[in-house]
C-alpha cells in the first residue's frame, strides 16, 4: 500500500485540532485530521452540561497556570475571546453569559460542533475517525503508521489532549511523542477536579452532602472565591475545582467560611445586638443552617461569643476564616475536567506552537503545559493555540 502524502496532519479532533485543521486548510495546505475515536469533539458536547462553556470574555494570561506563565500571551492576544465570539455570532449560534464572563450556547453544544465540522468540510480538510496511530518516525517528512497504512507529512500537529476524562478517549499520545523527539514534559496531574476527604472529615462532608456555600479557598499561595459543595466523597463545586489546579497531594487547604464579612466587626456588632446569642445562631444567619450546626458540633463548639475573652474571640475568628483541612486526594483523571502539566512550553515557540528543535512539529491545546481556570478559559486556549498553529503550518 502506497504511503499517502499530506502537507499537514493533525492528530486529535477535539476543539484545538479541528480549529487548527480549518485554519491550515484555508491557507491552501492539504490537511488530514485524524482521531482514534468514532466520534469527534466529545468534550465540546459534554461541556457546560451539554451547552458548552465555549469561552470566557475576560480570558487573559493571568487566568492560566503554567511553569512558563507568559507563554500563552501571544496566542491569546492574537486570537482573543472577542474573535471566537464573533465566529459564534457569524454562525448564528445564540449564546448567553452565565456569570463572570462565562459564555454558553443557548441551545445544545451540538450547534457549536456542527458549525465547526461544517467549516472543516468547507475548508477542504479531510477528517478520518477510528484511526489508531501506532508509531511516528522521522521528521520532514514525518511518517505515521496506522492499521490502515502509513502517512507522510511535512508538518505534524499533536492535539490529542491530556489524560482527563478517559471515558471520552483521553490518551497520553502527545506526551509520548514529545518525549520521543526530545521535548521535556512537565509532570501531569488532574486539575479542575473534586477533592476527596478521609476519616472524620469524610464523615463530616457526607453528613452535609448536597449543601453548598460561598467560601474562599487557599492552597499553595493561590486563592479562589466561589461556591463549595459537600459530597459523599468530599468537596466539589467551583471553588474546589479552581483550587484543585493549585493543590497537590498532602497540601493543606485553608477555608474562609465568611468571605463576605469583616469577621471582627461582624462579631462585635452581633454581640452588641444581643449578648445572649450562641455562635451557632449567629452563623446560621450567614451560612446554611446545617453547616452552621455541623461546624459548631465538630470544630468550634457553641459558645456565647459575648462571654469570650479577646484572645478567645481571635482564636474563634481564626478558625472561621482560616480553617485548615487536609484533603486525602483528588478524584483523579476520571472526573478531572483538564490535565495540568504537559509538553513544556519552554521547548515551543509561543507565536506558532512549534517545537524549537524539531522543524515541523507542533503541540496545541490541553497537551501543552497551559491550564486555564474553570469557566471557558480552556476552550479559549484551544481556539487560540489551534489558530496560532493553523497560521504557521
Amino acid at each position: 500500500m502506497a504511503t499517502e502524502q499530506w502537507d499537514v496532519i493533525v492528530i486529535g479532533a477535539g476543539a484545538a485540532g479541528i480549529f487548527c485543521a480549518i485554519e491550515a486548510a484555508r491557507r491552501g495546505r492539504s490537511v488530514l485530521l485524524l482521531d482514534h475515536g468514532s466520534k469527534v469533539g466529545r468534550k465540546i458536547l459534554v461541556s457546560g452540561g451539554g451547552r458548552c462553556n465555549f469561552t470566557n470574555s475576560g480570558a487573559r494570561a493571568e487566568n492560566y497556570h503554567s511553569s512558563n506563565p507568559h507563554f500563552c500571551r501571544s496566542a491569546l492576544s492574537r486570537y482573543p475571546p472577542a474573535r471566537f465570539i464573533e465566529w459564534v455570532r457569524s454562525h448564528g449560534i445564540a449564546y448567553h453569559e452565565k456569570k463572570l464572563g462565562q459564555l454558553f450556547c443557548d441551545g445544545s453544544a451540538r450547534e457549536l460542533l456542527d458549525a465547526l465540522l461544517s467549516d472543516l468540510e468547507q475548508s477542504g480538510a479531510v477528517l478520518r475517525t477510528e484511526v489508531e496511530v501506532q508509531e511516528i518516525t522521522g521528521q520532514r517528512p514525518f511518517r505515521i503508521f496506522t492499521a490502515r497504512g502509513s502517512l507522510d507529512c511535512d508538518r505534524l500537529v499533536l492535539a490529542t489532549g491530556g489524560l482527563s476524562l478517559p471515558k471520552l478517549g483521553a490518551t497520553g499520545l502527545a506526551y509520548r511523542i514529545a518525549r520521543q523527539y526530545g521535548l521535556p514534559v512537565v509532570p501531569t496531574r488532574p486539575a479542575l477536579v473534586p477533592l476527596t476527604l478521609g476519616g472524620a472529615l469524610k464523615s463530616f462532608s457526607e453528613s452535609l452532602a448536597g449543601v453548598s456555600c460561598d467560601v474562599s479557598l487557599t492552597a499553595n499561595g493561590s486563592r479562589f472565591r466561589e461556591n463549595l459543595l459537600f459530597t459523599h466523597r468530599g468537596l466539589s463545586g467551583p471553588a474546589v475545582l479552581q483550587i484543585s489546579s493549585c493543590w497537590q497531594d498532602g497540601d493543606p487547604l485553608e477555608i474562609n467560611w465568611l468571605p463576605d464579612l469583616n469577621p471582627g466587626e461582624w462579631l462585635e456588632q452581633k454581640i452588641r445586638e444581643d449578648r445572649r446569642r450562641t455562635l451557632e445562631s449567629l452563623l446560621a444567619e450567614v451560612l446554611p443552617r446545617r453547616l452552621a450546626q455541623a461546624l459548631c458540633a465538630s470544630f468550634l463548639g457553641n459558645p456565647v461569643p459575648a462571654s469570650l475573652s479577646d484572645p478567645q474571640k481571635r482564636e474563634l475568628l481564626a478558625a472561621l476564616t482560616a480553617m485548615v483541612w487536609k484533603p486525602a486526594a483528588s478524584e483523579g483523571y476520571r472526573t478531572a475536567e483538564v490535565t495540568r502539566g504537559g509538553v513544556d512550553t519552554h521547548a515551543l515557540e509561543s507565536k506558532t506552537m512549534a517545537s524549537r528543535e524539531i522543524p515541523g512539529l507542533y503541540f496545541i491545546g490541553e497537551c501543552v503545559d497551559v491550564t486555564g481556570w474553570l469557566g471557558g478559559y480552556n476552550f479559549q486556549w484551544a481556539w487560540a493555540s489551534g489558530w496560532a498553529a493553523g497560521q504557521a503550518v
